[in-house]
């Protein structure tokens, strides 16, 4: 017997239709399926392609300038062994500006002994959920210990710092609340407003009037309200009026978060934070956030407060419950690094010392450093992203390692080269790095 001669439009559409009554007959729906011929000459190949990202084109328009003007890319630049005060980048030694370690204490004798035992004991992974698959004890001390720093009820901590913030707003809050931020506030937290649905509105760089004037106005048109501020601004070096802002919060009944991420360690007289800056108490202030990657020498984030806030986002915030715990190695390391601070103010001290030495150094050359105040972070703004980055390279090879801060990331205006200072920055080396900044910035 003699098959049937179908076009392939036709077998396609008899297999629809036999899929259809198959499915028909067992009571589940039939799906609509596409019609295999459909056209889509219509879509641009623009969309089937990472090269024609926007986001992609923009990144390559500085870089082509750059290259025509010889100018080597001063970023993802390799390291050989530990990055603190100096750095070992392709077999020469480099003063280093450009890391978190504001204590010394990545790399320090007793952290990596911590971490070390760590792993012969836990391995490098905690592999899986802590919800699911349980607890290791020294990533409950370490949460204990951040919530006796804060002089709080409980503190969670995540893997990841950015995630911190994503997954804590972006879980807490919903569309029929706002949130309100500091203008010049972190990535992080507006990634994590954008995820909670939440209204967003934000306020003029540390200016509590005006948050004080837009509560008054809409505070009334949300449920939960909450106002979020950095303990110290990474991009300029300044710190909000913390007691002001616990004050506005009061007033209005909202929730006030501080991301401490380059605050803990190095404000305060030891290293507390900007709540011992300015003498306040721990429970003054509902969230507490920050980071293990600065002060702490390890990697992670962690927020702190009352209990219940610890609770609710232990069981239910998806970047802690759906994410793999901390690795006990970090937790260990970030452990030790906490009783290195508290045991050794000294280091705290010492970085206040460096901070503003650097600054009133920099300043009589007529540098233009913003905002800064002299806490750790210190920037030269040079305003245009291709100064900045040639400047690095010019800093490089004077010796010193120090990195661009260029647009989106600040205003083109306001790109700069940023100074991260150590404790473990010598007299020698900063005076060596003002001179080079006086004869590449002050004298052009």
């Amino acid at each position: 017997m003699n098959k049937p001669n179908l076009t392939r439009k036709t077998r396609s559409h008899l297999i629809d239709r036999i899929l259809g009554k198959k499915m028909e007959a067992s009571g589940v729906a039939a799906p609509v399926l596409a019609d295999r011929t459909a056209s889509y000459a219509s879509i641009a190949d623009t969309f089937t392609r990472f090269d024609r990202f926007p986001g992609y084109e923009k990144m390559l328009v500085p870089k082509a300038a750059s290259e025509r003007l010889g100018l080597k890319n001063p970023f993802f630049r390799v390291h050989d062994g530990v990055a603190g005060a100096t750095t070992l980048i392709g077999g020469r030694e480099y003063i280093n500006f450009s890391n978190y370690s504001y204590l010394g204490l990545a790399g320090h004798p007793a952290v990596n002994r911590a971490a070390k035992e760590a792993i012969d004991r836990y391995g490098t992974s905690a592999s899986a959920s802590r919800l699911v698959a349980g607890e290791r004890p020294v990533q409950r001390k370490l949460e204990e210990a951040l919530a006796d720093l804060y002089e709080v009820d409980d503190c969670v901590v995540f893997v990841s710092g950015h995630a911190t913030n994503v997954s804590t707003i972006g879980y807490l809050f919903g569309p029929k609340d706002l949130v309100i931020h500091d203008s010049l506030i972190h990535n992080s937290v507006l990634q994590g407003i954008q995820l909670s649905g939440a209204t967003r509105r934000s306020f003029p760089h540390n200016d509590t009037v005006a948050l004080d004037q837009i509560l008054a106005e809409i505070r009334a048109q949300f449920e939960r309200v909450l106002i979020v501020t950095e303990g110290l601004y990474s991009m300029d070096g300044d710190i909000p009026d913390l007691p002001a802002l616990i004050r506005i919060k009061q007033h209005h009944k909202a929730f006030l978060m501080v991301d401490e991420a380059h605050s803990l360690g190095v404000l305060g007289a030891t290293g507390k934070g900007v709540r011992e800056h300015f003498g306040i108490q721990g429970k003054e202030v509902d969230i507490w956030m920050g980071t293990l990657s600065k002060t702490l020498a390890g990697c992670g984030g962690y927020i702190a407060g009352e209990r219940a806030l610890v609770e609710h986002l232990k069981y239910a915030a998806p970047g802690f419950v759906y994410s793999v715990g901390m690795a006990p190695s970090l937790a260990a390391a970030s452990l030790e690094a906490l009783h290195i601070m508290r045991r050794e103010p000294e280091r705290v001290a010492r970085l206040h010392e460096r901070g503003q030495q650097f600054l009133e150094s920099m300043q009589p050359l007529g540098i233009n450093t913003g905002l800064a105040q002299g806490y750790a972070v210190i920037p030269a703004i040079v305003g245009s992203s291709l100064k900045a980055a040639k400047l690095s390279n010019q800093f490089f090879d004077a010796g010193i390692n120090v990195q661009p801060i260029v647009y989106p990331a600040v205003e083109e205006k306001a790109a700069r080269l940023r100074f991260f200072l150590s404790a473990m920055h010598t007299d020698q080396q900063i005076q060596y790095a003002c001179e080079v900044a006086k004869k590449l910035i002050a004298n052009r």
